[in-house]
């Protein structure tokens, strides 16, 4: 029997809400709609490439999208120590062009159980707590990622759609 990404229900971000939980319900939105643009899909379908010369996949995002909430989250905003899932060293493209040989269903439930360990990992930080950028070595606070990653799935979500209706036709939310 081949597998098929499961459906996924999205919620509808509040029309009126306060800071914290708008910019949390517009991520969990944006979260479920890449989610939603892998449903019903085989893995060979998410594997699927965008056009020459991009490596770009449904999977590569998952794969990617992973590799960024850890780095935000867990990372920088929780202060852990935790090495990469694809990347080799943080600035490499292993989560885009290595989804060949990748397991689909494992990298799907590798991005979920992610979700779950970056909403722990913010929780309790407030919006004003900041943090040095390693790299950059700029200071930061906890509400520029939220910001930041909304943008980050915005931007990743609208290649979600181009690679979907390329897959099978589908287009939509």
């Amino acid at each position: 029997m081949t597998w098929i990404v499961p459906e996924t229900a999205r919620t509808d971000p509040p029309l009126v809400e306060a800071e914290r939980p708008m910019l949390e319900s517009w991520l969990d939105y944006h979260r479920q709609t890449l989610l939603f643009k892998c449903a019903g899909l085989t893995a060979e379908q998410l594997k699927q490439r965008s056009a020459e010369p991009s490596s770009m996949s449904l999977l590569g995002l998952v794969r990617h999208m992973t590799e960024v909430e850890r780095g935000w989250f867990r990372r920088r905003v929780g202060g852990e120590q935790v090495g990469y899932v694809y990347s080799r060293d943080g600035t490499d493209d292993t989560d885009f062009d290595e989804v060949d040989g990748a397991d689909a269903a494992a990298d799907l439930a590798a991005y979920e159980a992610e979700l779950e360990l970056a909403r722990a990992a913010a929780a309790g930080h407030p919006l004003d707590e900041t943090f040095t950028h390693q790299r950059s070595k700029k200071d930061m606070n906890v509400r520029w990622v939220y910001v930041h990653m909304i943008e980050e799935y915005a931007r990743h979500n609208g290649h979600a759609d181009l690679l979907r209706e390329r897959i099978d036709g589908v287009t939509g939310d």
